[in-house]
């Protein structure tokens, strides 16, 4: 059994992460650190979870003397680089999963998209999970990524969740009802983290009333003419092996993905010229977007089947 740390565990990334550890056959909480829930029981904050282990509020000074195999990182932006600092003073080399955008555009991490770039993975032991956003952008364009002509505009659509638990005007419901909030318009960091990992976009994030789920719509411009029954063909034969990449030839729902592992793609549509294309991309931003990834990478790291302790298609 591998042991896994948790630190940021209060979260709604860090929920998810309990479920699915206590879940995988081959992996136990080693423990989860909290410092607002300190002393608590698990189980009393997140359901489906049995047992008497709590969360212990741990200085990122001290986390080097937990007894683990692998720490997960599921803290804010600019939080993460304490805690790694402290861990990579252990001689044994664990394994660090960071859930922040802090290591994205860092060489000496692998960045931990599965579908795109396992090939890549040579036992790396610091994991730099891909952002929610980031990931849906990229599943929709890297079937085309050497036929481009132009930057892709991506316009997404995210439940509130994807502000995290700090209240803000982006993840308060109220404010949110029967509203479509743009923010970030230019330079998100996502837009950066695509550019930098797959292609060069242009990115409109917005945030609706819904909780979990997110959409991207890419308007793809392409440097030769394509029909839309060989666009279908690329995509099918790009995501033929992966069971986390659904693709259909309807427009993919939000709703259809709430609460599940997977990403779907589809809803290709094509200019009269054959040199636009538009395609959706969905997910839910807690886990396929986030703690589903991160349960591929850590199986990945470990030796495991990718899917190990993921219900594909279905929530674990």
């Amino acid at each position: 059994m591998k042991r896994i740390g948790l630190v940021g565990a209060r979260g709604y990334v860090g929920e998810e992460l309990i479920r699915l550890i206590d879940a995988h056959p081959s992996m136990i909480l080693g423990f989860v650190s909290s410092r607002e829930r300190d002393g608590d029981r698990v189980a009393d904050h997140v359901a489906g979870i049995d047992g008497d282990l709590r969360y212990r509020n741990i200085a990122h000074d001290e986390l080097a003397n937990e007894d683990v195999d692998a720490y997960v990182l599921a803290l804010p932006n600019g939080k993460a680089a304490l805690c790694v600092g402290n861990i990579q003073t252990r001689s044994d080399a664990p394994v660090i999963v960071d859930l922040s955008a802090d290591y994205r555009f860092d060489d000496g991490w692998f960045y931990g998209l599965p579908e795109l770039n396992r090939s890549q993975y040579q036992g790396q032991r610091r994991i730099s999970n891909p952002g929610c956003y980031a990931s849906a952008m990229q599943f929709a364009i890297a079937p085309m990524r050497g036929r481009l002509a132009a930057p892709v505009q991506c316009f997404g659509v995210s439940g509130w969740s994807g502000a995290g638990t700090t209240p803000s005007d982006k993840n308060n419901p109220d404010l949110l009802r029967d509203n479509l909030m743009p923010y970030a318009l230019t330079d998100h960091l996502h837009e950066r983290e695509v550019t930098r990992h797959c292609a060069q976009v242009e990115f409109m994030p917005h945030v609706a009333p819904h909780f979990r789920g997110l959409s991207v719509t890419a308007n793809l411009h392409l440097d030769e003419p394509i029909t839309l029954d060989e666009a279908r063909q690329v995509y099918r034969g790009f995501y033929a092996d992966e069971p986390l990449v659904k693709v259909s030839d309807e427009a993919p729902w939000t709703s259809g993905i709430a609460g599940r592992h997977h990403a779907e793609v589809g809803g290709f549509t094509l200019s009269a010229d054959g040199r636009r294309l538009v395609v959706a991309s969905v997910l839910d931003n807690l886990l396929k977007g986030a703690a589903t990834q991160a349960m591929q990478n850590l199986n990945l790291a470990f030796g495991f089947d990718e899917l190990e302790g993921i219900q594909a298609g279905g929530r674990a």
